[in-house]
């Protein structure tokens, strides 16, 4: 089931029909309140997240949804700047759309997520309960848990996927189009400067510095390396 949330009645009915035509079943909510509770209810697959909510806004909403739901959120909204996109997948979304969108773009952007979400789900499962060390750095798989230093740190999924990705790679220079295609998927339509901004928001998760980091760290011209704190910083940029 996808959840619709938007405040525009003819912009929930409209956009249900739609997914309804291409087989997908839906639930509608006119708020961001409206929205948790029936996440709760119905336990969607998917959230299509109006940003421009009155009351709790779409941040807000999703904040919330994050703290009973592991489903993926496409934010859907009118404001154009790029800003406002940045933020929402700062903060966990899976990709965004804006308004006005053509029906056929939505539904290959829900196909996409959605495919994204049932690897995710197939690899944790092939993962088991396996656990990723690197240095102080504890990442369990099964219990989607990271501690650095033995304090645990909070994560939205996405981080949590991006620094799974680099620890199991723990050492090597991962370029960006192998943390684009492997942590977003290789239908992933964005900017590459999305990888930036979650590698920003990381850092000042599992860094004592972030603007010093000394375990997440830039390979100039080629991506990232997840290292033990301070082992080699001669790279960074």
């Amino acid at each position: 089931m996808i959840l619709v949330v938007d405040d525009d009645r003819l912009m929930r009915r409209s956009v249900s029909i739609g997914l309804q035509a291409a087989g997908y079943d839906t639930e509608t909510a006119g708020s961001g309140e409206e929205a948790l509770v029936k996440a709760r209810e119905r336990r969607p697959q998917l959230v299509l997240l109006d940003i421009g909510l009155p009351g709790m806004d779409g941040l807000e909403t999703l904040r919330g949804l994050q703290q009973s739901l592991d489903a993926p959120v496409i934010f859907v909204t009118a404001r154009r700047r790029e800003l406002d996109e940045i933020v929402g997948l700062e903060l966990g979304a899976d990709d965004y759309v804006t308004k006005p969108f053509d029906i056929d773009v939505l539904l290959a952007r829900v196909k996409a997520v959605l495919r994204r979400a049932e690897a995710r789900g197939r690899d944790s499962s092939e993962a088991g309960a396996s656990n990723l060390y690197v240095g102080d750095l504890a990442l369990d798989r099964s219990a989607h848990r990271v501690t650095v230093g033995g304090r645990t740190v909070g994560l939205t999924p996405r981080e949590f996927e991006l620094l799974a990705y680099l620890a199991s790679r723990a050492g090597e220079a991962v370029p960006i189009s192998d943390i684009l295609k492997n942590v977003w998927g290789t239908e992933w339509v964005g900017e590459t400067q999305t990888v930036y901004v979650h590698v920003r928001w990381l850092r000042t998760k599992i860094e004592e510095d972030a603007a010093r980091p000394r375990r997440l760290l830039t390979v100039r011209g080629i991506g990232y390396r997840l290292t033990p704190a301070g082992e080699d910083g001669t790279d960074v940029a």
